[in-house]
């Protein structure tokens, strides 16, 4: 081969690594739960024993109502990060959601992948859902989730400025696609535990509805939580994120 072309292909490839190293930590820093490189996120406290149930995606007339009445089987209260798009559809929803005392929080208007999204957008993403969200409940809104938990410091500047603590999550699995409960519950009792053994609190996310179809089938993750409530209820202490905000082990 030419010395030449071969310097050529060699500077080629190092420019081509390096770029996708550059995408990968690009893709690491918008999208882990663990990263701060593009700022804090809460995630969990130092409080291990207690464990906070999050929802995202819904309000949704079909799961959500089963959802509230499992939690309410067990005496456990949650946080709902609602899409406000579908929340403005679902007014009465929402309402029951607070009125069984359960926490709600800003998961955007339409959700999209806000790491993406140009900046006015951002705000009005995040604006539109906190006023339809206090319109109906009379409450103000202080937890924002990222769709994807995709950020980039815009999204988190934005969601302090209008007065909302940004919060991703330390126990997650599939169950948007995973048709098995048992599945479900098992993962998630891993990260569960794992944070236990950290000396943490777990922050655990779990799906009520779609953000792409409204007729979405959600009972494995409903029949999981059965499932975690279960297990947890005699060792850990259920609580919703507005709890932790006020402990002198949190730092929100």
């Amino acid at each position: 081969m030419d010395p030449q072309l071969a310097t050529e292909i060699s500077a080629g490839l190092g420019a081509a690594a390096g770029l996708a190293l550059a995408a990968g930590g690009c893709a690491y820093a918008a999208l882990s739960p663990a990263s701060r490189i593009f700022g804090e996120s809460f995630i969990a406290p130092r409080l291990p024993g207690q464990l906070a149930l999050t929802f995202d995606d819904g309000p949704n007339p079909a799961w959500t109502p089963r959802l509230l009445d499992v939690l309410a089987n067990y005496g456990v209260r949650a946080t709902f990060f609602l899409v406000g798009s579908h929340a403005y559809s679902e007014p009465a929803l929402v309402r029951r959601i607070v009125a069984a005392g359960h926490l709600i929080g800003n998961h955007s208007w339409s959700h999209p992948n806000l790491a993406l999204t140009q900046g006015s957008r951002i705000e009005e993403e995040l604006l539109r859902t906190s006023c339809t969200l206090e319109q109906i409940t009379s409450r103000p809104v202080l937890f924002f989730r990222p769709p994807f938990g995709a950020r980039r410091p815009i999204v988190l500047h934005t969601a302090r400025d209008l007065g909302m603590t940004p919060v991703l999550w330390n126990a997650m699995t599939s169950d948007w696609s995973n048709p098995s409960a048992e599945s479900i519950a098992h993962h998630l009792v891993r990260s569960i535990d794992r944070a236990e053994r950290s000396g943490s609190a777990a922050n655990v996310v779990l799906h009520d509805a779609s953000h792409l179809d409204r007729a979405a089938w959600r009972a494995p993750s409903v029949n999981a939580v059965s499932q975690l409530a279960k297990r947890y209820k005699f060792t850990h202490r259920f609580v919703t994120l507005d709890e932790w905000s006020e402990s002198p082990a949190a730092k929100l």
